[in-house]
């Protein structure tokens, strides 16, 4: 049985006329006819009193109409929340972000743009690498990427023509270490080649480990490590850290109040410091137009490309 037919009988219970009933229905009047056929047969019992004129119903027809009315109302209701669902879904943006950022940045950002019932973050890209938040983005798993990004021109290994950004913010890596019982820093930079320094490495093919190689070739001094861990969460390395099992660049955001609290010291000066930028990725075509409304709303014409 279809919905339609319990339309069908509703308007030729309203109508009592068949031609009129199908030419409200918009079908001719013979497939029309076969319908109200078809539907007497699913019931097992005439619903249609076809001798008098106009049509009437059968007490089994009176009956089936008010289910009808009941059916064909709630499918209604259900099909418009379901619309009204749809519309919603639609409206919300998801987001992929490192871990640090959508811990420590992410909130405060969508509250100054008022965007904490629009925006929610995709917490199975905290884990991703850089690539990957631009292979989430075209497969659809995110509308929007979050991204530290280097200030400097870095080359990362890969094209990014079909991706708009915009720069949201800053965020500053700092060197940081466990402290020794004096306060000083328990692995100082810039360590030597005979006694080069733990380091808890952030993972190769992140972003954060391309620029802070390129950083420290800038540096005047040379910087000895020696990597222990490589790990993807900013997290993961502020723990091996606090426990004293090495240097780790930690974003400034994420370490403040151990830093405050002297859990962690600084390794070294200014110079060691890392400064990025936060960047948000869209696709030059955006699957919806949330997204571009979004876009809108920040107040900045996007910038294209992926490397400055």
């Amino acid at each position: 049985m279809e919905i339609r037919w319990l339309e069908d009988f509703i308007v030729l219970a309203q109508t009592r006329h068949f031609s009129r009933a199908a030419d409200a229905q918009n079908v001719s009047q013979p497939t029309f006819s076969r319908r109200i056929k078809l539907l007497e047969e699913e019931m097992g019992t005439t619903l249609i009193n076809r001798q008098t004129l106009p049509l009437s119903l059968t007490p089994a027809g009176d009956e089936f109409l008010q289910l009808c009315e009941q059916i064909t109302e709630r499918v209604r209701i259900t099909r418009e929340r379901l619309q009204d669902m749809a519309q919603q879904q639609a409206s919300k943006i998801s987001l992929g972000a490192p871990q640090s950022l959508v811990s420590h940045f992410l909130p405060e950002w969508l509250d100054q743009h008022q965007l904490r019932e629009q925006v929610f973050p995709y917490l199975r890209a905290t884990g991703w690498l850089a690539a990957d938040y631009f292979h989430g983005l075209d497969r659809g798993e995110c509308d929007l990427a979050m991204c530290y990004w280097p200030q400097a021109r870095v080359d990362l290994g890969f094209e990014l023509d079909s991706y708009q950004y915009l720069v949201v913010g800053e965020e500053c890596f700092i060197p940081l270490c466990a402290p020794q019982a004096d306060g000083s820093p328990l692995h100082p930079l810039p360590g030597t080649r005979r006694n080069p320094l733990p380091f808890i490495s952030p993972h190769p093919r992140a972003v954060i480990a391309t620029s802070l190689t390129a950083h420290l070739a800038q540096v005047p001094v040379q910087a000895h490590l020696v990597t222990m861990n490589e790990n993807i969460q900013a997290a993961n390395i502020k723990a091996l850290v606090l426990q004293g099992y090495g240097i780790g660049w930690l974003p400034q955001r994420l370490a403040a109040a151990e830093m405050a609290s002297g859990q962690l010291v600084r390794a070294g000066d200014e110079r060691w410091d890392l400064p990025l930028h936060i960047r948000l990725y869209r696709p030059r075509e955006p699957r919806h137009a949330s997204v571009s409304e979004l876009w809108s709303r920040l107040g900045k014409p996007p910038e294209s490309g992926g490397l400055t």
